[in-house]
C-alpha cells in the first residue's frame, strides 16, 4: 500500500505544483462532465441529475477539452459524469484517450454499473476510482440514493473492483460519502472500515444545492459536523498514525481546486467547480485557455487568499483551507464570502457578537 501521507493528498497536488500553475496561469487538472443522465436519484445531488440534457458534448469535443487541458499543463482528468459516467456511451474511448496522451485520471461513479469486465478494464488502464458509499446500512443507502437496491449494486461494484486488484500501490480506490442526518452516526465505523481495507475515505459536508435544497431532513448542525470531524481525526491519529487537523469541508483533505482546476459541464460550459454553478463561457465558442485567462470569476478564485472576505480571511487555517466556495456561493450569493457552514467561522462570529447571516 502507499504510505499514509500519500493517502491524504491522492486527489490533490503539492504546494510547489500549485504555485507553478498559478505563475503560468495554467491547469493541473480539470473536472469533466459527460452527461446529466443517471440511474440514481440521490436526495443530495448537486446537479439534479436524472435525464440527459440537450446539446451535450460529443466524444470529439470531450477529447478536444482534454487535449487543451494538457496543453495548459494538466496532469490529471477528473471524470465526474455529471450524472453517472458509466452510462456515457463513449467512456471507454475517453479512458483510452487520456492514457494515450499520458495523463492520469480519477473516475467518480455511483458504482452500481461496475461489472467484473468493467472493473478489469479500469484496473488494466490504471484508472483511480472513487465509488459512492453513503452508508453500510442497505435501507439508509437506498433512501439517500432514491432507488431501491442501490446498496446491493454498489457493494457488488465495489467487490468487483477489489477482485480486479484495487487498491494497489499505484491505483487508488476511494469511497465518496456525503455527511448528512441519515448517516452521521455511522461515519466513524465507515472511516475505520475504509482505512483497514486500504480505501481512501472522501467524506465531505453537504452542499446546500440541487436536490439538497428540497430535502431539509438531510442537514446536520455545524456542531455535529465538528464533533464527527474531531472524532475521525482522533481515530486516524490513534489507530492509523495519520495526522491532520479537523476543519471543513472534507475530512483529512484540503480542497484547493480553485487554484488549479475548473469544471467543464456536459454542455461545454466552464464553471469554477460543481458548487459554484456560474456558467463562465463555452468551450465551443472559445478555447479553454482564453476562457480561464479572461474570466474574472476564475481569477478571483485563483487569488482567493487575497480576495476572500469575512472571518475566513483571518482564520489561522486560511492557507490550508478557504472554506467551501460552493456553500459560500449557494447560501450567500457571494463566492468570496466566508463559508457559513464552517464551525470555525461561526465561533469567531459568536466571539465578536456579529450575526452569522446579515
Amino acid at each position: 500500500m502507499k504510505n499514509k501521507t500519500a493517502l491524504l493528498s491522492e486527489l490533490g497536488f503539492t504546494d510547489n505544483d500549485i504555485m507553478k500553475c498559478l505563475e503560468r496561469k495554467g491547469l493541473l487538472s480539470i473536472e469533466l462532465e459527460f452527461t446529466k443522465k443517471c440511474n440514481l436519484r440521490c436526495l443530495y445531488c448537486y446537479a439534479n441529475a436524472g435525464e440527459s440534457v440537450e446539446n451535450e458534448l460529443s466524444l470529439d469535443e470531450i477529447k478536444s477539452v482534454i487535449r487543451q487541458a494538457k496543453e495548459m499543463g494538466a496532469m490529471k482528468i477528473i471524470l465526474l459524469g455529471g450524472g453517472e459516467p458509466l452510462i456515457y456511451h463513449g467512456l471507454l474511448d475517453v479512458v483510452r484517450y487520456i492514457i494515450s496522451i499520458g495523463l492520469q485520471q480519477v473516475l467518480f461513479t455511483n458504482g452500481t454499473l461496475i461489472t467484473k469486465k468493467m472493473a478489469r478494464f479500469l484496473f488494466k488502464n490504471r484508472v483511480a476510482v472513487v465509488i459512492k458509499s453513503n452508508s453500510l446500512k442497505p435501507e439508509v443507502q437506498d433512501k439517500l440514493a432514491g432507488v431501491t437496491g442501490a446498496f446491493t449494486n454498489i457493494r457488488k461494484g465495489l467487490q468487483h473492483l477489489m477482485e480486479a486488484g484495487y487498491p494497489d500501490n499505484d491505483i487508488m480506490l476511494g469511497i465518496q460519502t456525503v455527511i448528512c442526518r441519515q448517516n452521521i452516526d455511522e461515519l466513524p465505523a465507515m472511516w475505520i472500515w475504509a482505512r483497514q481495507n486500504g480505501i481512501v475515505p472522501y467524506f465531505e459536508t453537504l452542499k446546500q444545492q440541487g436536490r439538497a435544497k428540497e430535502n431539509n431532513d438531510l442537514i446536520v448542525s455545524m456542531d455535529e459536523v465538528k464533533a464527527v470531524f474531531e472524532l475521525i481525526e482522533r481515530i486516524d491519529k490513534d489507530e492509523f498514525n495519520i495526522i491532520w487537523k479537523a476543519r471543513p469541508t472534507i475530512a483529512a483533505f484540503s480542497c484547493k481546486r480553485h487554484l488549479y482546476s475548473c469544471l467543464v459541464n456536459s454542455q461545454g460550459f466552464v464553471q469554477p467547480c460543481t458548487g459554484i454553478d456560474i456558467l463562465v463561457e463555452n468551450v465551443r465558442e472559445k478555447p479553454l485557455k482564453e476562457i480561464i485567462g479572461s474570466s474574472h470569476v476564475i481569477m478571483d478564485l485563483r487569488n482567493i487568499y487575497e480576495k476572500i472576505e469575512g472571518t475566513c480571511k483571518g482564520c489561522e487555517y486560511n492557507y490550508e483551507c478557504y472554506g467551501c466556495r460552493g456553500n459560500a456561493y449557494q447560501i450567500t450569493g457571494n463566492y468570496l464570502a466566508s463559508d457559513p457552514t464552517c464551525w470555525r467561522s461561526h465561533m469567531v462570529l459568536n466571539e465578536s457578537s456579529v450575526p452569522l447571516c446579515q
